[in-house]
């Protein structure tokens, strides 16, 4: 988001992408790994990948493991940078000698949980009586929400089982200077898969690719992106009133904005990044010419929408009433290369890369530039100001879709089709702890065993995060006939903050989607049950870099059939933050079913193989022709939209405190629990 390096970053993208063939391709890149710095090298090359028609199905690793210092504390980056196993072994076994007569002769030592209970969720290690040290795995696999499963794998085990395996608990952001209101969302905002959807997103629909050479076009790219910016904040704001937070705070100019922000994070090179005090006041530390722009643009987007009518360079009018016409607003408010060519084309181009250099402290032609969360995509939604900043550009979305009119009764209803109801099993959501593979930081040598060099060591970052269990619904559906139908279910909010009632018709642009699928109805009663597992667009942990590693390796050797599908589409969504943190009395929300006309020209997936292809420029990635979000994406007439084909229902979300346990004593104290998963999924699971 620095217009100098992005023109670098641009040309080493095509260096890539136009590469000939295979062998051209691997010398650029072995060229450019050499040569072009860390973070604008695995940029292009992530482009490539995802955009070269040849290179369908190819598997990079995650960007969180590419690098963890976009995504974990400068303190944890600094330990696993300097890990050393000879030094670490001799540690640990003085510690140990420590803990065995200090556990043994101090009886009270229980007591320290009275201090323990005061400690945030995301510093559990602390109730277990451990440090922020580096631990020895006990167990030969990483902890993850799936780990039953490729525990059951014997290959699997075969493969991990003699690789030395070390974690380190982490924290997320903890800054008392810059305590704010934010700070109790720091385990939603700093979550490493919220911030890669945001990231992959980008890569996929850049807004330098025109659509026409990349195909992107044809996936609705810009109405696509911008509906992913209006989720995203509708998301974030269930987040926020699961707290007991409101709306999200509006950004402006000329004042000071309230919520500042400490990244705590180094960029590959180690320095340091930029910090915002509470408080901060943009107009007085920014670039004047460049706010001007910023406002240009936003002005003459707001004028366009008002005025109904948008004249190009050569005198055509397109007549923005026109449900297709949100394309058009979502390439301009995405600056993107298929905005309209008109005599302010350069302005819409440029205000959204300006808008993030402004708000950066960047200047238009710097080349050395103090790294800022919001010149990275895999780093701008740890910072409040960002849901502050694209709240802005969600309100030229809504303003666009205030201009159509409210849809009729007969538009929305599909006669002969009825909900008659719809049950749903209980929606509960808890923390877990996971592993992520931060082995890239390790500076260790890799070992020479039986004839060749082998890498046989895994460091952890072990953290906190939110997750929730499978849930269920029973949609009891009356068709009078066979056809062919679309069933979407979004969840919003039922109160606000204040516990007052919100209207459907200000409440629409809060709904999260969850859930559309094809469905053949049959003539009579069709009962469709549905797993929150069955989500398309969501996804599991992905396949680390050091299980992925050994799995080629033993597939290169003949001991393995590697599978198409062995590690999720980086373009989906985790699952695990479909729901937002419920509450231990029930968080209430709201559910909405829909069932409409099956209506597409082209079958999803039709021209793509979604076992290891994201389909990206495809033009079948959706699931029909509606526009997303139908049928909240107008304003409601509430005497014309409630028709027999949609159904509301109110239920709860609950929390289930899985520490709670540890409040009390832990008879293991100092030794990290490994039942901490045996315990939950017994009790929740089975």
């Amino acid at each position: 988001m620095v217009r100098t390096y992005h023109k670098q970053a641009y040309a080493l993208f095509n260096y890539f992408y136009y590469a000939k063939d295979w062998e051209t391709f691997q010398q650029n890149v072995a060229w450019a790994r050499i040569h072009v710095n860390e973070g604008m090298f695995v940029y292009a090359l992530t482009l490539a990948v995802i955009h070269r028609d040849d290179f369908q199905g190819l598997i990079l690793p995650t960007i969180y493991e590419i690098f963890p210092q976009y995504f974990f504390n400068s303190k944890f980056i600094y330990a696993a940078e300097k890990f050393d196993y000879n030094t670490w072994s001799k540690y640990i076994q003085y510690e140990k000698e420590f803990n065995d007569v200090y556990y043994q002769n101090n009886k009270y030592y229980n007591q320290d949980y009275f201090y323990m209970k005061d400690f945030k969720t995301y510093q559990w290690w602390k109730l277990m009586g451990l440090g922020e040290n580096w631990y020895a795995a006990e167990k030969s696999y990483p902890l993850r929400e799936n780990t039953y499963e490729i525990m059951a794998d014997d290959k699997y085990i075969s493969f991990m089982k003699d690789i030395k395996m070390f974690w380190h608990p982490v924290d997320y952001t903890r800054d008392i200077e810059f305590f704010n209101e934010h700070s109790m969302l720091s385990y939603f905002t700093e979550d490493l898969g919220w911030n890669s959807y945001w990231y992959y997103l980008n890569m996929d629909y850049a807004f330098f690719l025109d659509g026409k050479t990349f195909g992107l076009d044809k996936d609705r790219r810009g109405e696509w992106w911008v509906y992913n910016v209006e989720q995203l904040l509708s998301r974030y704001y269930m987040e926020r009133l699961a707290n007991g937070l409101g709306d999200i705070p509006e950004l402006s100019w000329y004042h000071a904005y309230e919520q500042g922000y400490d990244p705590e994070l180094l960029s590959f090179s180690g320095i340091g990044y930029t910090y915002r005090k509470n408080y901060f006041e943009i107009q007085s530390y920014g670039n004047y010419d460049m706010l001007n722009q910023v406002q240009s643009a936003h002005k003459r987007i707001y004028g366009i929408i008002e005025s109904g009518v948008y004249t190009t360079r050569d005198g055509h009018k397109i007549d923005l009433h026109q449900p297709q016409a949100i394309e058009y607003i979502g390439n301009y408010l995405q600056g993107n290369a298929d905005t309209i060519d008109t005599i302010d084309k350069y302005v819409l181009n440029s205000w959204y890369m300006l808008t993030h250099m402004l708000v950066a402290g960047v200047d238009y032609n710097d080349f050395e530039v103090m790294p800022n969360v919001f010149l990275n995509y895999e780093t701008m939604m740890r910072d409040p100001l960002f849901y502050s900043l694209y709240k802005q550009i969600s309100t030229v979305y809504y303003l666009y879709k205030q201009q159509l009119h409210p849809y009729r009764r007969e538009e929305l209803a599909l006669p002969g089709v009825e909900i008659k109801r719809v049950g749903v099993s209980e929606m509960v959501t808890y923390y877990d702890l996971v592993d992520f593979d931060v082995t890239n930081l390790m500076n260790d040598k890799m070992v020479f065993a039986d004839g060749e060099f082998v890498w046989d060591k895994a460091l952890y970052a072990r953290q906190m995060r939110l997750n929730h269990k499978p849930f269920n619904f029973d949609i009891t559906v009356q068709s009078d006939k066979p056809q062919k139908v679309v069933i979407r279910t979004f969840y919003g909010p039922k109160f606000d903050e204040y516990g007052r009632i919100i209207s459907l018709e200000q409440n629409r642009q809060n709904f999260v989607e969850l859930d559309e699928f094809v469905y053949e109805l049959t003539a009579g009663e069709n009962v469709i049950k549905r797993s929150s597992e069955d989500f398309d667009w969501a996804i599991e942990d992905r396949t680390t870099y050091t299980e992925m590693y050994h799995y080629v390796m033993a597939a290169f050797d003949g001991k393995y059939e590697l599978p198409l599908d062995i590690s999720e589409p980086h373009s989906g969504f985790p699952q695990r933050l479909i729901l937002p943190k419920g509450w231990e009395t029930g968080f209430p929300v709201q559910l909405f079913f829909y069932i409409a006309p099956y209506e597409a020209t082209v079958e999803q997936n039709s021209n793509f193989d979604s076992t290891y292809s994201a389909g990206i420029g495809s033009g079948t990635r959706h699931i029909d022709n509606q526009l997303f979000g139908y049928p909240l994406d107008r304003p409601i007439d509430e005497n014309e939209f409630f028709v027999p084909n949609m159904y509301f229902m109110d239920v709860s979300i609950y929390h289930n405190n899985t520490l709670k346990k540890y409040y009390e004593g832990y008879k293991n104290y100092g030794q990290f629990d490994y039942n901490y998963y045996n315990d939950y999924y017994t009790k929740y699971f089975n």
